[in-house]
Formats: structure tokens, sequence, C-alpha cells
């Protein structure tokens, strides 16, 4: 098995450092790590496979330098848009975390448990782009159930994790709670998000449109339906709650026939990367705390609406470090190889 350099942009992130971690776990085939990132952490060290690397400054010449042949970016859209030409340019392929090529119609938008098959577009730009986190869980959910009972609409709120906001987000929430439990809440920084997270949710996440609605939600709007090759309406609502991990969402979607909730769980139990978790009587349904740390989308809270046969209720929960971002974007890197 042929074995690949990989580089990795931002590998001082919270994503970076979590795409060594899933490289190692899935024993992907790798030749030699490539650490990149900014000025100010060149030098520091990752480990992986029992190896110590020291980060590199990101450049538009380490790439063909370092013969780097995947490249991962993770470091902020402004990188992307700066870098990643650059390493396609010298024969690598790019697997790019952020927003900045997603609607780009030259470069493919990939979750590979729904559309594998457009990875073979990667050679246009040289570029495939992973989705938007909350994105990739939902899509993991509606692509098996729009494919049985084909979808006509579909209205999500999320409620996103502190993570979300990279390790900045996690350490601001964190530093809130101690100042909550010392009795000087009131004096907590708030810098990361626009208003104080702790014992709050925000229902907004990035900057508003002309719309009203938020960026953050028209990425889900956008990116599902060039992903699902479909034109179903969405709408979303994007809170961010004061959790660690792994962001939730509830789904209500509208079919084209009748659907039947039973139904709907037998599929969804056989669908690649969804764990079904629906025992409510017995207190058993998906939480952050539970799935933190996985691979998979959990699914539970199945129920037909009260009104109309065509609509069903759902609640899924994913870590979306992993399943939205580091696990994706490997995946990726595993179906390109077999491509190859």
């Amino acid at each position: 098995m042929k074995k690949y350099v990989v580089g990795v942009v931002g590998a001082s992130g919270a994503v970076g450092e979590e795409i060594f971690k899933v490289l190692e776990e899935k024993k992907f085939p790798v030749a030699k790590v490539v650490p990149l990132a900014s000025e100010r952490s060149v030098g520091k060290e990752i480990e992986f496979n029992a190896q110590t690397y020291k980060i590199a400054k990101t450049t538009h010449n380490v790439f063909a330098d370092e013969g780097i042949e995947i490249a991962f970016f993770s470091a902020g859209g402004s990188v992307s848009a700066e870098f990643a030409p650059s390493a396609a340019k010298a024969g690598a392929v790019v697997i790019d975390n952020t927003s900045h090529f997603r609607m780009d119609n030259d470069v493919p938008l990939v979750v590979p448990e729904v559309n594998a098959e457009d990875i073979a577009l990667w050679r246009k730009k040289g570029i495939i782009a992973n989705p938007n986190c909350s994105t990739i869980q939902m899509v993991h959910v509606l692509a098996p159930l729009h494919k049985e009972f084909g979808i006509k609409r579909v209205d999500v709120s999320t409620y996103q994790a502190a993570s979300g906001a990279g390790k900045s987000g996690m350490e601001e929430l964190v530093m809130q709670m101690q100042a909550f439990f010392a009795f000087k809440l009131d004096e907590a920084e708030t810098r990361v998000f626009p208003h104080r997270l702790a014992l709050n949710v925000i229902p907004h996440i990035d900057i508003f449109m002309p719309n009203d609605y938020t960026k953050e939600e028209m990425k889900m709007v956008n990116e599902t339906n060039k992903i699902m090759h479909s034109n179903f309406a969405v709408s979303a609502t994007c809170v961010r709650v004061p959790v660690l991990r792994s962001h939730s969402e509830s789904i209500s979607i509208c079919f084209e026939r009748e659907v039947n909730a039973q139904e709907v769980r037998k599929i969804l139990s056989q669908s690649p990367s969804v764990v079904l978790c629906d025992k409510p009587q017995e207190k058993m349904y998906p939480m952050p705390i539970m799935v933190s740390e996985t691979d998979q989308t959990y699914v539970g809270r199945v129920r037909e609406d009260n009104f109309d046969k065509h609509i069903l209720h759902l609640w899924c929960v994913a870590d979306q470090i992993r399943v939205g971002a580091a696990t994706n974007a490997v995946r990726i890197a595993q179906k390109w190889a077999e491509m190859q």
C-alpha cells in the first residue's frame, strides 16, 4: 500500500490536533507528516505515531519542498485562500476544512457517506472542501431518508458547543464558569462570543446577512443541497449553548409521501456513520456527554408529527471536531487514496 506525505496547516489548532489523532487511529498510510502553522506556532511540537515533529511555518514553497501529497487545511479561510492554491500547484490534493472554497462550482463539497463520487472532481482545482460541521451531521441523517421518502423541506435548530469557535471558545466558557463558582461571573471577560455564554444561550453564530439569517445558518441551507445534489427548502436557526464539545440538532423534515417512524428507525439504523439511540421511555437519547470523541452521528427522539403524516421530527448529536471536521476530512482522504 502506498504511503503518503501528509501536511496539516493549522497543526496547533483544535481541528489540526484532532486530524493527527484520527490519522493515527484510522491507521492512514502515512510516510511522513509535516505540521504547519503561522509563525507564532513555529517550533512547537506535535506527536504522531510515537514520533515527535516540530511545527514549521506555512509558506508557498513548503508544499513542494517537503513533497506533500495530501494537505489538510484547518487554519481559517484567509489562510486557505492564500496557500491552498500553492499546495495544489505543488501537486498535493488539498482537503480544506474552512468555508472558503465550499460553494466554488469547481470544488467538490464532500461527505463520503453521501457523495463520495464527487471526490473525482478534485482535479479541477486540486481542492476538496470539507462542509460545515453542522451540515455534515445533518446530511448523514437526511441522505438515506431523502432516498427513501423524498424530502420537500427541512427546518433545523442547532445547539452548538463552544468548541465550534475553536480552543478560544472552550477556554472562554471554562473561565466564565470558574468565575461563576467564584461569585465573580459579572466580571468574566467576553471576547469570543457576542454575549456571555456561561449559563446562557446565544441565537447568533457568525455574522448576520441581509436576509436576517446568519452566515452559519445560510451555510447549512446552501451546503446541504450542494452535497446532496438536491433542491429542497432548508431553514436553519443556529444557537450557541454552554456545552464544551459536540453539536446537537432538532430537525423537522417534510417528505413527499407519508412517513412511518418505525421505518425511519430501521433505515437510520442501517445507514453509514449513523447510530440509532432511540428508547425515550428508558431515557435513552443522544446527548453531547455520550457522543464526544466518537466518529458517528447519533439519532434519537424519532417521531411522526401529530398533525401531518408527511412530517417527521428527530434529534441528532455528533462531535463536531471529529464528525464535523477531522474525521470527515480523513474519510475524504481515505476515499481519495482508494481512487488513485
